[in-house]
């Protein structure tokens, strides 16, 4: 398992608090070990948080022309057919994941092909399993097309707890399936808009695994 390079800030910042407060404790209290404890007990527990939340599993790729990859760890908590207005403007199949501040928070392509879409939107931080995160929450929006001409929309959604999304893509870049498009720290949520019809292999409820769940078939 290695650590995400997304963390290092965090970790260092963590770093430098806890050598902040061992030293104030140690320096101010000298004679007091419950403060040296709970310093010590503190910065271990901070760092510990940093490094599991940021943490980039070993994983053996599921890969498939016509498979639709889950892109993110979590557990699904939508699945229904609505409108997606922003980019196909009709029908589309609605699949969500949340992800929870203890999932690994690595985004993948969940197929091969191309960015045909790419989109920023600066917006809200509404906790991720509200309706209305998807639409006013700030969230970025990228479009793959299979070789085959298929498109799929997902969306990396912000939450509460998250504060910033990251991005690896352009539009124009080539999309490797499982391969890394962006992190989202501190949980959230990411959508995925399938072609009607497409045939689902999970449900309402199912915990999944970026780069290893087969959500489905194009």
């Amino acid at each position: 398992m290695k650590f995400h390079k997304e963390g290092w800030p965090s970790l260092i910042l963590v770093l430098v608090f806890s050598a902040i407060i061992i030293f104030i404790a140690r320096h101010f209290f000298p004679d007091q070990a419950i403060a040296h404890w709970f310093a010590y007990v503190l910065s271990a527990f901070l760092t510990i948080v940093i490094v599991q939340f940021f943490r980039d599993p070993t994983r053996t790729f599921t890969t498939g022309e016509n498979l639709i990859i889950a892109p993110a760890d979590g557990k699904v908590v939508v699945i229904e057919e609505t409108t997606e207005n922003e980019y196909f403007k009709d029908k589309r199949l609605q699949v969500s994941i949340f992800m929870s501040p203890i999932n690994v928070h690595i985004n993948r392509y969940p197929i091969a092909g191309t960015v045909s879409f790419f989109k920023y939107h600066p917006g809200k931080f509404l906790a991720a399993w509200e309706p209305k995160s998807s639409t006013d929450n700030e969230r970025t929006t990228v479009v793959v097309k299979h070789k085959k001409g298929t498109e799929i929309l997902f969306r990396q959604i912000a939450g509460a707890l998250a504060r910033r999304i990251v991005w690896y893509c352009k539009e124009g870049d080539v999309a490797e399936q499982c391969g890394q498009m962006g992190f989202i720290k501190f949980g959230s949520r990411v959508d995925l808009f399938l072609p009607i019809g497409t045939k689902l292999n999970v449900k309402i409820g199912d915990v999944v695994k970026g780069s290893q769940t087969v959500l489905g078939e194009i």
